[in-house]
């Protein structure tokens, strides 16, 4: 999880790859309607977010046991319940960074439908993993593989099945 441009698509891979686990790419389910607003240039409401939350929320569902990896923004503690809600193991990796440094990061995306434009309505509109939710923060700089190596690190106690029962639903990247 996280805000544009911090490397929830670059990073997951990785990420999922040192897990072991599939990584399915949350901007995928997106309808193409949202896709044409952000586009755009228009903030998506939380109207437009649900069905996208469901989908990835179903997707993670079905991997209860199983253990995986899917990013979503889930920039509000709405959406993560939400997707807890389908998938109550789900355990999320917020990818925290300095502004400047994730503009810099978006100027240089070729293809993404993501203006920086939006940055900072992304920013106005996070609200941190609080102390009750299942999760860990991970500064984004470095590499995408250091990054990637420090969230395994992380994650070790949440997916270690030895230390804490079965794998998680599947895990926010």
């Amino acid at each position: 999880m996280g805000v544009a441009g911090t490397g929830k698509t670059t990073v997951g891979p990785l990420l999922a790859e040192l897990l072991g686990v599939p990584y399915a790419e949350g901007d995928d389910f997106h309808p193409a309607a949202n896709i044409a607003k952000m586009t755009a240039g228009t903030p998506l409401t939380d109207e437009d977010r649900w069905p996208w939350l469901d989908a990835i929320g179903e997707w993670a569902r079905t991997r209860d046991g199983l253990g995986g990896v899917v990013s979503s923004s889930a920039l509000k503690r709405g959406y993560r319940d939400r997707l807890r809600s389908a998938a109550p193991g789900l355990v999320f990796v917020h990818l925290t960074g300095d502004r400047a440094l994730i503009e810099e990061r978006m100027s240089h995306r070729q293809g993404h439908f993501m203006p920086t434009a939006l940055l900072d309505s992304q920013f106005a509109t996070l609200q941190p993993l609080q102390p009750d939710e299942a999760g860990v923060a991970v500064d984004v700089t470095g590499t995408p593989a250091d990054i990637a190596r420090r969230a395994a690190e992380a994650l070790r106690p949440a997916t270690d099945p030895a230390a804490t029962g079965p794998a998680p639903a599947g895990t926010e990247g």
